[in-house]
């Protein structure tokens, strides 16, 4: 891509973010989404390739879709009360129009079929900042309004993600789409302790970012896009792929690493909130989950599979590991530790 191209997209990226992380008013929210929109597109089909480009069409038309909800929802809004205001959204038929578009726009389940596509077609850095950086700003507008979501609804789609989220990313190959799969389980558990205890679930949407940004760079830094590639690129660097076995963990949940914060913290506050059934349900299926991070951990470093075919060994790279990579690997193992200060924020 030209310089300047990727330039203009990247401070699009940014400028769209902060316009509607920072904006009040419905109209400011939906242009920041819409110049997120229109940034993205140009990177998911910047290779050319057919599979780019009809990744980039199914992610402008799902967020076209979205955008006009968010809309329609603040319109009807502002029709009935007179306010134009993201916390004062108060009519009932704004607050179901508004759950459906933020989860079209997050790829929560049953609108979740565009993701995993996408992200197949995307490079990996792109399919990072779809996992991260373009959650954002529907997260912040869910927790802007958690006060008028209808919590029946939103509990019902976080444990439909949850267990899709689990269950689809068993039988797949590509790793970019178990890592979607991954995304849409992860939002379920964010999704379902926004209305209880918004905060706690920008601290879960923290520490996926975290720890989803440690996976991608591992993975770019060793151009490994199959689980067929996962299997002999332990030869090529052979301490990050160990570390990047403790960060699936860490995705997985499993203490003392620093995925297990959240969703101890989440089986905690349904518990107070006497939502035991949702808590024990979302918590069996985190376990179709564990399995195929514990795949994806097994081929990563413990052990070369039996198979018929001879795999070439990759060449050992020399040059050492980059420091973003060392910090945010660190930072997605060893969090566990400082938990009481990080409380302290929530």
């Amino acid at each position: 891509m030209n310089p300047h191209a990727k330039l203009i997209t990247s401070l699009s990226l940014l400028l769209g973010t902060t316009i509607t992380i920072s904006s009040n008013h419905w109209m400011m929210a939906w242009t920041g989404l819409e110049i997120n929109t229109l940034a993205i597109i140009p990177m998911i089909s910047k290779s050319h390739h057919p599979r780019a480009i009809e990744a980039a069409i199914k992610n402008f038309l799902v967020q076209a879709a979205a955008s006009t909800l968010v809309l329609f929802s603040s319109t009807i809004n502002a029709w009935h009360t007179g306010q134009w205001d993201l916390t004062q959204l108060t009519h009932p038929t704004s607050c179901l129009l508004l759950t459906t578009a933020i989860a079209m726009k997050l790829g929560l389940v049953p609108f979740h079929f565009w993701f995993p596509e996408v992200l197949q077609g995307s490079s990996l850095t792109t399919a990072l900042l779809l996992s991260t950086m373009m959650k954002f700003p529907p997260i912040t507008i869910l927790f802007m309004t958690s006060h008028s979501l209808n919590p029946t609804l939103l509990t019902a789609m976080a444990i439909a993600s949850a267990a899709l989220g689990g269950w689809m990313g068993l039988n797949q190959t590509q790793i970019r789409k178990i890592l979607a799969f991954s995304s849409i389980s992860h939002l379920g558990w964010m999704s379902i302790i926004i209305i209880y205890n918004p905060k706690l679930t920008l601290l879960t949407f923290y520490l996926y970012s975290l720890m989803t940004i440690t996976v991608f760079l591992t993975l770019n830094t060793t151009k490994t896009v199959k689980l067929s590639t996962m299997m002999t690129s332990w030869t090529k660097t052979p301490m990050l792929n160990a570390t990047l076995m403790l960060t699936l963990l860490s995705l997985a949940g499993l203490p003392p690493l620093t995925g297990f914060l959240p969703k101890w913290l989440i089986i905690q506050e349904l518990t107070k909130q006497e939502m035991t059934t949702a808590a024990t349900i979302i918590t069996m299926l985190s376990l179709l989950g564990l399995f195929f991070y514990l795949r994806l951990a097994y081929y990563s470093t413990i052990t070369l599979p039996p198979n018929s075919t001879n795999h070439m060994k990759q060449w050992h790279i020399n040059k050492p590991t980059s420091a973003p990579i060392a910090i945010v690997t660190s930072l997605s193992a060893l969090l566990l530790p400082l938990s009481p200060m990080i409380l302290t924020t929530i």
